[in-house]
Formats: structure tokens, sequence, C-alpha cells
């Protein structure tokens, strides 16, 4: 291990041994999950005593949820709560009453942002955290917030030049379409000097495109259950943990976390006595990066975001689940099957619905339907296209997009 992951591992030891004992007595389904391994809450004294415990992974998360509504047993009784949010699955996390909870503070900081800036906040807040979660730890920092959300571009861009916006936070595709329809309509913003972006892939020629116009741009990786999991640094050379959570590379078969900077599954554990997500499988792969970083900042590095695991794809920076999809069509008149594709174009996500109709369905009736349903069930926009058949194997999602 580098000096710098020696000590994070260090620390989370000793906020294991503090936190997740006591948390498992509180909590009872967490205390439950321990049982089912064959664990006591006093086993768990470090971090290498977690490997001891089955990754739990997102699905199994939602089928606890749905168990035993709304937090799946893992809320201690009495837990103080500033915020309740949605997503996709559906997923419900509870947002605690802390200065930063979800802790982006730091991985704005390292990108510039202060007192300063007035920032552009363009992740959603329709239900999803994303935009409260960039709003609250904006906020510790001193900035002005503009709570732009998604949508309405021309307002958006109207109002960047009129408040004078010095700063971004959102989907680096969006801020591509941003930057152009504000340059179509001779907005282009005056003072924008940084851009943070997050919840999708920043592939280099989209950087490239992104940072001739904004002199500062750097992604971060998180997800709506934890948070803040990693952010770059000046020298761009992968992702730095927070030191608020355990963010560990695990074996996709073992569960075993690999230190060493092989390619595993992305796992988060919170330190949250109230709400102990332990353990929490991503679902996305990276790997260490062993070694050092030239900047200060002491945390060590993962290489990034390196692809997925399982069916869940993310689309416009929410995730799209194959049994979401299929709860969210079934009962459609007339429909036979479907699949759903995913592409690519000009830096942006499109989604495009095959359906099969039923002998006799009204085909036009369907499309509609079915469109309403992806709009309504899983909040997306899609286009509908009916074709004769559909393979019996077919996957429920295609992905066809490429990342360069």
């Amino acid at each position: 291990m580098t000096d710098a992951l020696s000590a994070y591992v260090r620390r989370c030891d000793e906020r294991v041994a503090a936190v997740l004992p006591e948390a498992a007595r509180r909590v009872r389904a967490f205390e439950a999950r321990l049982t089912r391994a064959g664990l006591v809450p006093d086993d768990l004294a470090d971090v290498a005593s977690l490997d001891r415990l089955p990754i739990l992974s997102k699905d199994e998360l939602v089928d606890l949820q749905a168990a035993d509504p709304p937090f799946g047993g893992l809320l201690a009784p009495g837990a103080s709560l500033r915020r309740l949010f949605q997503s996709p699955g559906p997923l419900y996390e509870p947002e605690p009453h802390e200065p930063d909870p979800w802790h982006w503070v730091p991985a704005l900081a390292a990108a510039g942002f202060g007192p300063s800036d007035v920032v552009l906040n363009c992740c959603g807040y329709h239900l999803t955290p994303l935009g409260a979660m960039f709003e609250q730890a904006l906020l510790e920092l001193g900035a002005t917030v503009v709570p732009a959300g998604v949508g309405s571009k021309d307002l958006q861009a109207r109002a960047s030049r009129d408040l004078g916006v010095t700063a971004y936070v959102g989907l680096p595709s969006y801020l591509k379409a941003l930057l152009e329809q504000a340059e179509e309509l001779g907005l282009p913003p005056e003072k924008l000097e940084r851009a943070f972006v997050i919840a999708e892939p920043l592939p280099p020629s989209l950087r490239a495109w992104l940072e001739e116009r904004v002199p500062v741009v750097r992604q971060g990786y998180g997800t709506a259950e934890a948070g803040n999991l990693g952010f770059e640094c000046d020298a761009l050379e992968g992702l730095h943990l927070p030191d608020e959570a355990l963010v560990q590379v695990c074996d996709l078969t073992t569960g075993e976390a690999l230190w060493d900077g092989r390619e595993g599954q992305v796992v988060v554990t919170l330190f949250r006595p109230d709400y102990p997500l332990v353990r929490l499988g991503t679902g996305d792969l990276s790997a260490f990066l062993v070694e050092p970083c030239s900047c200060t900042i002491a945390t060590p590095r993962i290489a990034g975001w390196l692809g997925r695991v399982g069916e869940a794809v993310k689309v416009r920076g929410m995730f799209l689940h194959p049994r979401q999809a299929r709860t969210a069509l079934a009962g459609v008149a007339g429909l036979e099957s479907f699949r759903l594709l995913i592409d690519r174009s000009e830096h942006l996500d499109s989604l495009r619905c095959e359906v099969v109709p039923a002998a006799g369905a009204d085909e036009a009736g369907l499309a509609a339907a079915v469109k309403e349903r992806i709009r309504s069930g899983l909040r997306f926009d899609a286009e509908v296209v009916v074709v004769p058949e559909l393979a019996a194997d077919e996957p429920t999602i295609v992905d066809l997009r490429t990342w360069d």
C-alpha cells in the first residue's frame, strides 16, 4: 500500500470500531444482516473484519425497502432527518441534519469553489438528491447558488449572463448543451471560470471541448445513497477518496478488498450510526492507483469509472434498472414485448424503446401508452418505435454507447 492508502485504512479502522458495533445494536436490520453472516456486533473491529460481511447490492437494498418501507429497517429509531429523497428503483435516501451530509465540500474546494462564486446548480432537484447534495455543500463553502435544475436552457443561459455565474455543477453533457444554447442566443457566460461535473463519464473528447470554453473542469464520482466517493485534484490523475466514508474495491467473486491495483467493484461503507450502509456495492468497476499523487491531498485514489457490474445502466445521470423497466411497462394493453436501446451522439444520451404489438393492437395507441409509462414510471423521455418482432432472449436494456 502507498503511505496515503495505509493512513486511510488506519483512520477507517478506528471509525469501524467506534461506530459500527454500536450501530448494529441500534439498527435491527443491520444486526440481522450480521447474524446471517455468522457475526456479532463486536466482530466489526477494523476494516479487514468487514470482508466477512457479504456485499449488499442495490437490488437487495431495493428489496429490503420494499419489504420494510421506507428504509428497510436500516434507519435507527428517532433519527433526525433534514430531507427525504427517492431515486430510480425506487430507492429512498434519508439526509441527516449535518453541515455537509453528502461530503462534497472537499471535492468542490479542490476544484477551487469558494465564497466568491455564483454557482449554476444544474443537478436535478425533483425527488432525487443530487441538486440538494451540491446546494448544501456550496452553501457550506459560502458560495451563492442559482438552483437551476435541468431544463429551460434558454432561461438558464440568460440567468448565467445576467447574474454573473462563475461556476457550474451538473452533468458534463448538460454543460455542453447549455453552452451551445448560450452561444446560439448570443449569451455566452462571460464569467464562467470553473465546472464540477458529475453523474456520467467524462470522455477525453468532451473534456477537451469543455476546457476550450471553461478554464477549470473537474469531475467527481458518487452515488445517491452515499454522496461523494471520489474527486479530481489539479493533477487529473484518478479520483481522491473522501475521508468521511470507507471506499473499497472488492473482488467480484469473493468480495475480498483489493488494495493492490486489481479491478473490482466499488463498495462503500458509511460511518453513520443512525443509518449504517455497510459494504454497499455500487455496481461500478474501478481499481486503486498504487502510485502516490503529485498533489498535496492526503487521501488515496481510484482510477475512476471502468464499467458496470450487472444489468443496470446510467442514462442522463440516472440509473435505469431492467426490473424497473419491466414493472413500469407491465400491463400496457396490446404490448407483447419490448426492449430499451441506449445510444449516444454528440455527447448526449438517447433512449429508444422498441415495442412489438400484440395481434390486433392499435400501434399508434400502443406507442403513446408506452411513451407515457416510460415518462411517468421511469422519469425518462424516449422515442418509441414499433417493430415486427424481437428475439425471445433479447435483453431488456441494450447499451450501444461508446466513451471516446
